[in-house]
């Protein structure tokens, strides 16, 4: 099985770069992140036309996810509320950030985790709370479904590795000790990187800012991941980025991460 993880940001601006994709790399699963539309708008039918049942969390000009499957997804769910009591979950669900489903065994989740913007803004305080939240959302999901493939655009660079330069990053968002720290607590439930058991050196970026010239420097970061639980680390394949989309023309800032494994 091949899943795919992408942020597109804006499925209608990228959608032939994406369809495009697709057609030479039909994998089984792709989770899409900052989709940036409404479900009523997202443009379906191009999916549809190469053979994928498409299951949409959208919200107008920001945020959203989206799964596109070539075989029909069971149970699917959307947000933290599917799992997770409405109380605890509060505010959370406002943003559309989560969309999980089934294929075969294995419980996919596709998370858009929020930027955090500064760290003296009110959004920081809410990536952090948002990150505890799903901690909880996780640990459920795992309990149920042994085989878990968490993906998506995590906004974090969990290693200095992970970054062209770390250098000043312990004030920077997206690189923070606690942004860190928060991360990996998240992952002490039984995740573990599915791109670090092949690729140990850094220098491999999945975002690359468009200012500055970054993609042409390598002046990236590596904030999407693929977290698999022991049952499906043990058997996974392969991890790859595919860095050609990020030099097409008008190209979202992030590259696709594909994962592989036989389930």
């Amino acid at each position: 099985m091949k899943v795919t993880s992408w942020n597109v940001n804006s499925i209608r601006t990228r959608l032939t770069q994406v369809t495009d994709w697709l057609k030479t790399h039909p994998v089984d699963v792709l989770c899409l992140q900052e989709t940036k539309v409404i479900d009523e708008d997202f443009p379906v039918q191009a999916f549809t036309d190469l053979g994928y049942n498409a299951y949409i969390y959208g919200q107008k000009s920001y945020n959203g996810v989206a799964m596109l499957s070539r075989e029909p997804l069971r149970e699917v769910q959307m947000g933290f509320g599917a799992v997770i009591d409405e109380h605890e979950v509060g505010d959370l669900d406002a943003q559309k950030r989560v969309i999980s489903g089934v294929m075969g065994d294995v419980r996919i989740v596709n998370l858009y985790v929020p930027n955090g913007s500064s760290l003296t803004s009110d959004k920081f305080e809410y990536k952090l709370k948002w990150l505890a939240l799903l901690k909880k959302y996780l640990t459920k999901q795992l309990a149920l479904y042994p085989q878990l493939n968490v993906c998506g655009d995590f906004n974090i660079a969990l290693e200095s590795k992970d970054i062209h330069s770390d250098k000043n990053r312990d004030t920077q968002v997206m690189a923070t000790p606690i942004e860190r720290e928060t991360l990996r607590d998240v992952l002490s439930i039984g995740l573990s990187d599915a791109y670090r058991k092949f690729t140990d050196e850094g220098g491999h970026y999945s975002w690359w800012d468009y200012r500055t010239n970054a993609f042409a420097r390598n002046m990236g970061w590596r904030i999407d991941h693929h977290y698999l639980s022991e049952d499906l680390y043990e058997i996974v394949e392969s991890c790859t980025i595919d860095v050609e989309p990020r030099r097409w023309e008008r190209p979202s800032d992030h590259a696709p991460v594909t994962v592989e494994y036989v389930a």
